[in-house]
């Protein structure tokens, strides 16, 4: 949700556009904003991609090389905002076995975080990087050296979230899956919560303020659950396994609005503050299919607005998950929906 006014509703190469960067590399990371400065992440060289399943079938999309290591390097770029000049870059190597990875996306999805004094970035290898705005490098980290390979499906997307002083990172693998928090002004360990093995998660974690406290919401391939963010301790779970979840809930009013992602999996309102199993204790509503595969759900003004990976957008009314309208656009999305301006 934005604030901001007189947004344009249409561009091109040459209408409503202010400024243009040229950006070394490729990468799919969101760019976030600290007072002028923007920062966002790219990755310079191939690795390898996974090409199976029902997404490459009748694919228009043009492969990238694949299988060469060569060199694969890493940019944390940072432009500013007024004109989109470069200020500053840090490149480094990929360090350890590339993962394969789905080829929409590559080892550098993960978005920056900011606590508004330093700017944190996280990688698809597991390299883990905290700098001042002005690009000091503070401290760096391989969780994969020191908690095992990052072997996910398709590759890791995640996010870094910011809690209290603490950075928290879901690193939901085939291998070990867990859940990291990391001081953010030394990087050291504060907790690890460990989830076993055989979790896939795409998705980013989310803070909410439950009726009992601070609920920490990762959406996985077993279920959703709530932990504690401050030690990791598992406190309620809801929901059946889901093959891929991508998307991130969202929290209004005291009502969590999540969908399971892949394949228009199931989407639900949950009630937080409860305990183990609040499958039939907590949810407001569930609707067994139609969510979106990849992208988030967006709550404005009492409706739940979706766009899906086939063109197709909708209104679900929040109160109770009726449709109230779906339409097909042209086009296909991955990205998920924003509001501003009334739109």
């Amino acid at each position: 949700l934005s604030e901001e006014k007189g947004i344009p509703v249409q561009w091109s190469p040459e209408l409503n556009i202010a400024w243009k960067a040229p950006l070394p590399g490729l990468g799919t990371s969101t760019p976030i904003l600290l007072g002028e400065r923007i920062f966002l992440t790219s990755q310079i060289g191939d690795g390898p991609f996974e090409q199976r399943g029902r997404d490459f079938e009748n694919s228009n999309v043009t492969p990238r090389k694949s299988g060469e290591r060569a060199k694969v390097e890493f940019v944390v770029h940072t432009f500013a905002r007024a004109d989109g000049r470069r200020l500053w870059e840090h490149r480094f190597d990929a360090e350890g076995d590339l993962n394969p990875v789905h080829m929409k996306h590559n080892l550098a999805s993960p978005s920056c975080v900011t606590d508004g004094e330093r700017v944190y970035a996280w990688f698809g290898t597991g390299q883990l990087l905290a700098f001042s705005p002005d690009g000091k490098l503070l401290w760096e980290r391989n969780l994969a050296r020191d908690y095992g390979p990052f072997q996910i499906l398709w590759g890791h997307g995640s996010s870094p979230a910011i809690y209290k002083d603490s950075l928290i990172l879901l690193c939901d693998h085939q291998g070990a899956a867990y859940v990291l928090a990391v001081e953010k002004r030394t990087g050291k360990t504060r907790w690890k919560a460990d989830r076993g093995k055989d979790r896939r998660s795409y998705s980013t974690p989310f803070v909410i303020n439950g009726p009992r406290g601070d609920e920490l919401i990762v959406n996985s391939t077993e279920r959703i659950d709530a932990l504690d963010p401050s030690t990791g301790e598992l406190l309620w779970h809801v929901g059946e396994p889901n093959r891929v979840p991508i998307a991130m809930p969202v929290f209004h009013n005291g009502v969590l609005y999540a969908t399971r992602g892949y394949n228009s999996g199931p989407y639900m309102a949950v009630k937080p503050g409860g305990r183990g199993d609040v499958s039939r204790t907590h949810v407001e509503w569930l609707v067994k299919t139609g969510a979106p595969y990849v992208s988030s759900l967006l709550y404005y003004q009492g409706l739940i607005y979706m766009a899906n990976e086939m063109g197709i957008a909708s209104a679900v009314d929040a109160v109770d998950g009726r449709t109230l309208w779906r339409e097909r656009l042209s086009g296909v999305f991955s990205a998920s929906p924003v509001v501003a301006d009334g739109k």
